[in-house]
């Protein structure tokens, strides 16, 4: 079953059945792990599968249940401390760095959480005594934060089995794109200079981060028709792009001279030919696919040298509604099971789905946002300050999640999301 957030309310029955799918969705993309991936955390900023599974259902427990449903019975009142992720409203946590060294709860016990915590969640939604409709949003939220996970889930799994020398395959039966694809050449989309609306101003779910529609001017610039191919990135490396320092910011030389950066992640040069770990396991270079796992910086640099720049969230979003309004069929997203970006066709733009697109843009509020009370006010406002904004989604994002507003933000040296290119310039 596939469900679309559209710019219209969603009927309570509708946001029962995006509960469930979504909820299904998780534990179908865990199937393929064995017992001993469930736990492991390389890094600071990958977290767990069984850490992900576990956070979106506390997020439903604490936020909804708990404050909503006097009768509710919490599952285990040590959960609270383990799967609280940031919300200092909420009370202590389990440290972002720990929640590998946690073997217990154990992977059995987290699917009786979700369990619970979903026979609840139905309950109290079919049950008009107890569910009011200013719940809906709150739930919707919720929807829309375990879609994240979702993403979060591939990328952090990516990052583990990645660096696991044996490059071992998430799943080695990932459908494949095997058409022999003529690849759309790289052009310039025009846009004439103007006041346009930014922001979301429809009635549906949006992040508080997408609200305060505003006006800003363009001056008329020009888009790529599509993301940074492998290949060309290839003749950036090959030009000496990580050996010279005047293609690069000095915050973005300093990264690379410190971590000894010389290719995008999960790049290696085998017998003098290049391959990519991917979700499907350890592949020789797409040369027409995009360029992803590379840095802000990485991407800047690029941009630099290739005469060109990125472009604003501003601009991505006014080209994206011109250009590509809505969701193509052929959008590399989670529901087509790529899990990789793919080769771009020619008249599709690559707007939606397969890398997300670093933009030149800081992630500020938005004139008129107001963060809201309490808890859920931490969910984006306190995290506006030293990230970039990133824009339409990639091949591991939902495609109930995405709109031309949605607003990702990551800071200038992280690259284990699928994150690409698209060059931009003025006229």
């Amino acid at each position: 079953m596939e469900f679309i957030l559209t710019t219209e309310k969603a009927t309570k029955r509708e946001l029962l059945a995006q509960y469930k799918q979504v909820r299904q969705t998780s534990e179908t993309l865990c199937q393929p792990l064995k017992t001993e991936d469930y736990v492991v955390q390389p890094s600071e900023f990958a977290s767990p599968p069984k850490w992900n599974l576990a956070h979106t259902t506390w997020f439903f427990e604490n936020f909804i249940l708990i404050p909503y449903w006097a009768d509710y019975q919490v599952f285990s009142t040590d959960y609270g401390y383990f799967f609280n992720s940031y919300y200092e409203s909420v009370g202590k946590r389990v440290l972002r760095p720990q929640r590998g060294n946690m073997s217990r709860p154990t992977t059995e016990e987290v699917y009786q959480y979700r369990h619970y915590v979903d026979e609840a969640m139905q309950a109290f939604m079919a049950d008009d005594a107890h569910f009011a409709p200013e719940l809906e949003d709150l739930i919707e939220l919720g929807i829309n934060h375990e879609q994240q996970h979702q993403e979060l889930l591939l990328t952090d799994l990516k990052y583990t089995l990645g660096n696991n020398p044996l490059f071992p395959a998430y799943n080695s039966t990932l459908k494949t794109n095997h058409k022999s694809l003529i690849v759309n050449p790289l052009k310039y989309l025009s846009v004439n200079e103007g006041l346009y609306t930014i922001g979301y101003a429809d009635s549906g779910f949006c992040f508080d981060n997408e609200r305060g529609a505003h006006q800003v001017f363009l001056h008329t610039y020009r888009v790529a028709n599509r993301l940074v191919s492998n290949a060309e990135y290839l003749e950036f490396m090959q030009a000496g792009g990580y050996q010279k320092f005047h293609y690069w910011l000095g915050a973005g030389w300093d990264w690379v001279k410190q971590n000894q950066i010389e290719a995008p992640m999960y790049w290696h040069l085998i017998d003098n030919e290049w391959f990519s770990y991917t979700l499907a396991g350890l592949q020789k270079l797409n040369l027409d696919a995009p360029v992803t796992h590379v840095s802000f910086y990485e991407a800047e640099a690029f941009a630099r040298w290739a005469g060109k720049r990125l472009p604003t969230e501003f601009e991505w979003e006014v080209a994206c509604r011109k250009y590509a309004p809505d969701i193509a069929n052929e959008a590399n997203l989670l529901e087509i099971n790529y899990l990789q970006p793919q080769a771009c066709s020619p008249n599709h733009f690559q707007f939606w789905g397969d890398c997300w697109e670093w933009t030149n843009s800081a992630y500020l509020p938005y004139p008129y946002y107001q963060q809201a009370a309490g808890a859920l006010g931490e969910y984006n406002g306190k995290f506006m300050i030293n990230q970039m904004v990133l824009r339409g989604g990639s091949c591991v994002t939902p495609s109930s999640h995405i709109r031309a507003s949605y607003r990702n933000f990551f800071h200038a040296p992280e690259r284990w999301q699928f994150t690409g290119i698209r060059l931009a310039e003025y006229i």
